[in-house]
């Protein structure tokens, strides 16, 4: 019964939490960027080398791999 009257009283509390307002304030811009524009943050060319970089180690990897055990199946 106490676990019940525990669980009753988080729940209430849970219910009286309130949320930012969907209006916008009076800031202005992106807090995530310095006045670059939206939602510029970070280096997206070093985002994009990294994908690449990654993605070209794995195929060599993969062969690398493929080329290693390709005699053990006979």
């Amino acid at each position: 019964m106490t676990m019940a009257m525990a669980a009753v009283a988080w729940l209430a509390l849970a219910v009286s939490a309130l949320a930012a307002s969907p209006t916008p304030g009076a800031e202005v811009g992106d807090p995530r960027s310095s006045g670059q524009g939206p939602g510029l943050v970070g280096d997206p060319g070093l985002a994009i080398l990294a994908v690449v970089v990654i993605g070209l180690g794995s195929v060599v990897a993969t062969l690398v791999y493929v080329r290693l055990t390709a005699d053990r199946h006979r």
